[in-house]
C-alpha cells in the first residue's frame, strides 16, 4: 500500500473533527471519499498533507511513519494537494502559477512538466500569459490541478475538484481525473459529487460525523441502497 492511515484522530480544540480513522490506497488507484459538507473530508486531507495535526494513530507513507513530518517533507516525499476553492494566485500569470508548482524540481523536470500540463489542458497554453485571476471557474480548477501535476506527485490529494462548478465543466474536470487515473497516478479523491466520485473510483470510503461508515468498491457503494438515499438523491 502506498498510503496505510490506522486507527487517526484530529480534533479542533476540544472538538473531535476525525476519529478512528481507517483507510488505505494502493499504488495506481484511485480511492474517493465521499460525505456530507462537514463530515470531516478536508480535515482528513489536511492531516494528510500535514498542515492539520493528528491527535491519534498513525499516517503510513510507503511504509514510512509519516505522523510528525512537517508538510514541505511530505511534498519532497511526492505527496502533494490541490486544495479546496482551487487556491490560485489571482496576480500571476498562468505559466507562473504552474512553475510555483514545480518549486522543487530541476529546470529539466519542470519543463517537462509544463509540456505534460498544457497536453492535458490546452487551455492553459492558449492562456499561458494571462493572469489566473481572469480565468473562469472552471479553467481555474484546470490550473489548480496542473500546478499540483508540475510537482510529478506519487500520491495526488485532490479536495473537491468539481465544488461550485457548472455541470458541463464538472464532466470535463472529472475526465481530466480519469485521464490521470488511465495514466497511473494515484490519487486520493475527496467530492461532495457522490456520484462522480464513486463512478471513477476503483475504491471508496463513506464518511460521517468524523467516522467511515461504509466501504467497498466504488461501482458497489454506488448501488447501495443506503448511499443513494442519503447522497444520491435517489
Amino acid at each position: 500500500m502506498m498510503l496505510e492511515v490506522q486507527g487517526l484522530g484530529s480534533h479542533y480544540g476540544r472538538i473531535a473533527a476525525l476519529r478512528g480513522i481507517d483507510l488505505q490506497v494502493g499504488e495506481g488507484e484511485l480511492v474517493a471519499l465521499v460525505g456530507a459538507n462537514g463530515a470531516g473530508k478536508t480535515t482528513l486531507l489536511r492531516v494528510l498533507s500535514g498542515v492539520q495535526p493528528l491527535s491519534a494513530g498513525r499516517v503510513l507513507f510507503e511504509g514510512q511513519d509519516i505522523s510528525a513530518a512537517a508538510p514541505e517533507r511530505r511534498v519532497r516525499l511526492g505527496i502533494v494537494q490541490v486544495p479546496e476553492g482551487r487556491q490560485v494566485f489571482a496576480p500571476l500569470s498562468v505559466e507562473d502559477n504552474l512553475r510555483l508548482g514545480a518549486y522543487l524540481r530541476s529546470k529539466t523536470e519542470a519543463a517537462e512538466g509544463m509540456e505534460h500540463v498544457y497536453a492535458m489542458f490546452p487551455v492553459l497554453k492558449q492562456k499561458r500569459r494571462e493572469l489566473a485571476g481572469t480565468l473562469s471557474g472552471g479553467q481555474q480548477q484546470m490550473l489548480a490541478m496542473g500546478r499540483g501535476l508540475m510537482a510529478r506527485p506519487r500520491l495526488l490529494l485532490l479536495d473537491e475538484p468539481s465544488m461550485g462548478l457548472a455541470p458541463k465543466l464538472v464532466e470535463e474536470i472529472f475526465a481530466c481525473v480519469r485521464a490521470l487515473k488511465t495514466a497511473a497516478t494515484t490519487i486520493f479523491l475527496v467530492d461532495q459529487n457522490a456520484r462522480a466520485a464513486l463512478a471513477v473510483a476503483d475504491r471508496a470510503y463513506v464518511l460521517e460525523t468524523g467516522r467511515i461508515v461504509l466501504s467497498g468498491k466504488g461501482a458497489d457503494l454506488l448501488a447501495n441502497e443506503q448511499v443513494k438515499e442519503a447522497y444520491l438523491g435517489l
